[in-house]
């Protein structure tokens, strides 16, 4: 999957953007808008991004993951290396390594809480002026569908495109989604 990003300063016009991607097929967890107008956002019934995923929590938290475990390994390096696991057995550095491990990610999830994601801060100007964000995750067949409806709405303009959502991601999304409509 790809995800394309585009611009407005119209909320109305992106929910007939929506309205007419979900028509051809496109669903729900692959359309979003981005916007510090979460109010008229949710008005409109756009599929807005989740606040948590506005804040780079998950790659803060890989990050803090990835210097935990490096951490953990120094920890038990030194243990071996100084001798104190032959002396007080292995018991309190593993210990010592795991609470390392869970601090450096939990405080990696904190440090990401306080930023904005990484893929959106290139929007921020716009964002500050008021203007919107479509975000469109799709497969290589649906390119056809999301060329021929932002055709038809001139003030959508192309701002480029990134990673996606992983497919199963989407794929579990939509199953849950319908699960939930089917559900008593």
């Amino acid at each position: 999957m790809k995800r394309y990003f585009f611009l407005t300063d119209d909320l109305d016009d992106l929910r007939d953007v929506q309205q007419e991607l979900l028509s051809a097929g496109i669903t729900t967890p692959q359309i979003h808008v981005l916007s510090y107008h979460d109010a008229e956002v949710q008005e409109r019934q756009l599929h807005e991004i989740e606040a948590v995923l506005k804040k780079d929590v998950v790659h803060g938290t890989e990050v803090g993951a990835v210097i935990g475990v490096l951490c953990a390994i120094g920890v038990l390096m030194l243990s071996w290396m100084t001798g104190i696991s032959e002396a007080y057995t292995w018991t309190p550095a593993i210990f010592l390594a795991v609470v390392v491990l869970g601090f450096c990610t939990w405080e990696g999830g904190l440090i990401g809480i306080g930023s904005k994601h990484v893929d959106f801060q290139r929007f921020e100007q716009d964002l500050q002026q008021g203007r919107h964000v479509l975000l469109v995750d799709i497969d290589p067949e649906q390119k056809d569908a999301l060329d021929k409806v932002t055709a038809w709405h001139p003030n959508l303009a192309n701002a480029g495109s990134g990673k996606a959502t992983p497919k199963p991601v989407v794929e579990f999304q939509n199953k849950w989604a319908r699960f939930m409509e089917l559900a008593p």
